[in-house]
C-alpha cells in the first residue's frame, strides 16, 4: 500500500493543472484497484486480466496495452504507472504511442529507471530467496524485461507532445517499504495509516524523492498549436535536484 501511494500521489499532482473531476481518465495495467485507491473520481481501469474482483471507482475493460480498444482521443488523461517494465524492451514504444493515440490532453508514464533500481530489485529478490517465499511475478517480470525504460524512449515522440520528467522514490526507502510489506504487519499497518492520515502520509513521502532514485515520472502533454511548431524538434523539459527546469531538443 505505501508503494502503491509512493509512485501515485506524484502522478496525482501531475495531473491536477490539467484534469478537472468531469474529465475522463483511463489507466493502462491498473490492476483491481490502481489509482482509485487515491483518487475517488470514476475511471476506466484495463488490463490484461484481473486476479480480484476490480474495486469503485474504477470501470474494468480486459485489454492488451500494445492494442487498445478505445478511439483515438477517447480520454482526457492516460496514466500508466509501473507498467514500461513488464513490457519486453522491443513492444515499449508501442504500448506508449497506443496511450498517445487514445489521449486528448496528458499522459503520465511511471517506471523504475536505471542501474540502482534493478540493484535494488536485485536485493530484494534475494531477501524472498533467503526467506524461503516465492517471488511475485511483477518481481520475476522486472528481472526478465531488463534493461528498465529510460525518458529517452520518449524522444521520437511526434511533434505535438511536450515532455516533461522527474524522479521519484528513494531506492534505499523504496526496498525499505517492500520488505515491510513482505509482511502482513507492515502491510496492514501502511494500510491503516493511509486510512486515517492519508495527507500526513504524501507530505512525509515527498522527503522519500531523493537520490539514488527509483523511479522516472514522465508527463505527455498535447500541444494543440501544432502548425505553429513546423518541423522543429521535439521540446524536451527537466527538472534538476535542484529544482530548476531546464529544456533541451531532441531531434
Amino acid at each position: 500500500m505505501l508503494n502503491w501511494a509512493a509512485r501515485y500521489f506524484p502522478i496525482l499532482r501531475a495531473l491536477k493543472a490539467q484534469f478537472s473531476e468531469s474529465d475522463s481518465l483511463l489507466e493502462i495495467g491498473s490492476g483491481s484497484a490502481g489509482i482509485g485507491q487515491f483518487h475517488a473520481t470514476p475511471f476506466v481501469g484495463c488490463d490484461i486480466n484481473f486476479p480480484w474482483p476490480p474495486k469503485a471507482p474504477m470501470k474494468p475493460v480486459v485489454a492488451s496495452a500494445t492494442n487498445l480498444p478505445f478511439s483515438d482521443q477517447s480520454f482526457d488523461a492516460v496514466v500508466a504507472s509501473d507498467v514500461l517494465e513488464h513490457v519486453p524492451p522491443d513492444n515499449r514504444t508501442i504500448v506508449i504511442r497506443e496511450a498517445l493515440r487514445v489521449a486528448r490532453k496528458i499522459a503520465i508514464f511511471g517506471f523504475p529507471s536505471g542501474s540502482q533500481a534493478f540493484e535494488f530489485d536485485m536485493k530484494l529478490a534475494k531477501v524472498y530467496d533467503r526467506s524461503g517465499k516465492d517471488k511475485p511475478e511483477w518481481l520475476e517480470e522486472h528481472m526478465r524485461y531488463q534493461p528498465f525504460p529510460t525518458k529517452q524512449l520518449f524522444e521520437e515522440i511526434q511533434s505535438e507532445w511536450l515532455v516533461s520528467s522527474f524522479e521519484n522514490e528513494n531506492a534505499v526507502f523504496h526496498n525499505w517499504v517492500m520488505r515491510q510489506e513482505m509482511h502482513r504487519p507492515g502491510l496492514y499497518g501502511f494500510r491503516v495509516l493511509l486510512a486515517l492520515v492519508p495527507r500526513l502520509i504524501e507530505r512525509l513521502l515527498r522527503y522519500a524523492d531523493r537520490e539514488p532514485f527509483y523511479r522516472q515520472i514522465v508527463v505527455v502533454k498535447r500541444l494543440h498549436m501544432r502548425s505553429m511548431l513546423g518541423s522543429h524538434p521535439l521540446r524536451v523539459q527537466s527538472a534538476g535536484s535542484d529544482g530548476e527546469v531546464r529544456h533541451e531538443s531532441v531531434r
